[in-house]
């Protein structure tokens, strides 16, 4: 090879790494300067407020010491949602749990979920980068790929739960006005507003949403009990013995995936926080702003299904339509009944929020290529996704909450034993690698390889496997712990498998390769 061939190869390297710099310190610039022609239609759009930063890192002197609490309040409105209440009612209408035992349940696995997204969280104030891309300092640029394709899925499934349920209690407020295809195109549309003008939107949004509805929440809490709740309805319906096992685990399951589905998104929201944030300080502000309202809202729908009166039984229905459960709870208040569930039903515009944003910036970072394309056209290809997806299992939506939700929990559980057990061990002060180079976000050449990170996935999902139980496939490991359908242990298996081989494999790659 030539000298002069080299040395173009060295400097087409050093163009990408000053790239690179530049879009972290004026994104709008260089996004604008990439487009050429549609250049000065770009700088528009960002001078008027649409954020041009995607997955580039936010540098030290661009950061604001204001809005922490916006790690409380944001979490608390986006979880405090029409959207959290049917993980509730599944406690009854798929588990046939009582009420007492499904609080037990969604205290504890709410609680074991919360500290894991709020570790999580705690890592944006610190690097400055988006979650997907600090899984890079664990797994590589490849390994960092393979959790950005699996986040995608997990918040386009979130998006799409989320856009029918809001068009469901839309529809249900005058029969046969507003259609269900026609309710849900209206959430997504209110969904890709905030999204598409960016960051600082989002956060403004989510400040103040969470005020109606817990209003509304306390309201349907005081409604239902007017309709008469009953704490010992389910009582004859409950399994026994090593069934309700099974039970609990698997509605578990299902509580810890809802919560950890933030896991994977939960540091692109504080990413504008000073780099000296107390860590503490943003883990008890997350912690609070999912476990809180999680567990309110969540037994709000568990609190429901004990109501026996026929004609809340009949809204219910046997496709579990919880939006018109809902509708009848507030039908004593007429008209002001009505407008409480119309308030209710965009509260799913809260909950879809970070899906919609956190799905464009996961699309970003699958790669080089990606990240060129400005975060606001991803914005809007998410949305079309997700609302034609919305429409498409409209009729389905029990069976896509159940089996999504508890199909989440696998890889989430693993994602954060992975980042966590790089940040403690390797990361650490005084451990191998000794912090994060910063520098190194977007440089494959001195991230991880990435191969222990991707084993320790592998061995993972193999966890997952064997302990899963699913209407369509039990593990063996799940069938020898359940009665006749087997219990859930997929995503404690999934966990336990990737928090035992990652740390001999990673230190074998760091001693191979010193990254």
């Amino acid at each position: 090879m030539s000298k002069d061939s080299s040395h173009d190869r060295e400097k087409g390297v050093e163009n990408v790494d000053i790239e690179v710099y530049a879009a972290e310190d004026a994104p709008d610039q260089v996004i604008a300067k990439r487009f050429g022609v549609l250049g000065p239609l770009l700088s528009t759009l960002f001078k008027s407020g649409v954020e041009a930063r995607g997955v580039e890192r936010v540098p030290e002197n661009q950061r604001e010491k204001k809005n922490s609490w916006n790690n409380l309040l944001m979490w608390w409105s986006v979880n405090m949602v029409l959207t959290t209440i049917p993980v509730g009612v599944l406690a009854q209408y798929a588990f046939t749990l009582t009420l007492p035992h499904a609080v037990a349940t969604i205290f504890c696995f709410a609680a074991l979920g919360s500290v894991a997204t709020a570790f999580i969280a705690t890592l944006g104030p610190r690097t400055g980068l988006r979650t997907m891309i600090i899984s890079r300092y664990s797994s590589g640029y490849l390994g960092g790929t393979f959790f950005s394709v699996l986040n995608i899925i997990t918040q386009l499934g979130f998006a799409t739960t989320a856009v029918i349920l809001g068009g469901q209690t839309l529809s249900s407020i005058n029969a046969n006005t507003l259609p269900l295809v026609g309710g849900i195109i209206i959430i997504g549309i209110c969904c890709l507003i905030p999204c598409f003008v960016g960051y600082d939107m989002v956060h403004v949004y989510e400040r103040y949403a969470w005020m109606v509805t817990f209003f509304i929440m306390c309201c349907l809490y005081g409604l239902g009990s007017k309709a008469g709740y009953d704490v010992n309805a389910q009582t004859s319906l409950e399994d026994t013995g090593r069934a309700l096992s099974d039970d609990i685990l698997s509605f578990g399951a299902i509580i810890f995936g809802s919560v950890t589905g933030w896991a994977p998104i939960a540091a692109d929201y504080n990413v504008r926080l000073p780099v000296d944030t107390n860590p503490w300080h943003v883990f008890a502000l997350t912690f609070f702003g999912l476990f809180l309202p999680i567990t309110f809202t969540v037994t709000l729908g568990a609190t429901l299904m004990t109501i026996t009166d026929p004609v809340y039984v009949a809204a219910l229905g046997s496709d579990g339509n919880t939006g018109a459960l809902i509708a009848q709870v507030l039908s004593p208040w007429g008209n002001g009944g009505k407008f409480l569930l119309v308030m209710l039903s965009l509260s799913a515009i809260s909950n879809n929020i970070p899906n919609t944003y956190s799905a464009a910036l996961s699309i970003q970072a699958l790669g080089r290529p990606f990240a060129m394309v400005p975060r606001f056209l991803w914005v809007l290809l998410v949305f079309i996704i997700y609302t034609v997806a919305g429409i498409a299992g409209r009729e389905h939506f029990s069976a896509i909450l159940s089996n999504f939700l508890s199909i989440l929990s696998y890889w989430t559980a693993f994602f954060v034993v992975i980042v966590a057990e790089e940040h403690f061990i390797f990361r650490r002060k005084g451990g191998r690698l000794g912090g994060y180079n910063l520098a190194d976000w977007d440089d494959p050449s001195k991230l991880p390889i990435g191969i222990a990170g991707l084993l320790a996935s592998c061995f993972g999902i193999a966890g997952a496997v064997v302990g899963m139980s699913q209407v369509w496939y039990t593990g063996p490991i799940g069938k020898m712990a359940g009665a006749t359908s087997g219990a859930d242990l997929g995503f404690e298996l999934a966990a336990g498998f990737a928090a035992v081989m990652f740390p001999p494999l990673r230190w074998l790659e760091i001693r191979l390769t010193g990254r």
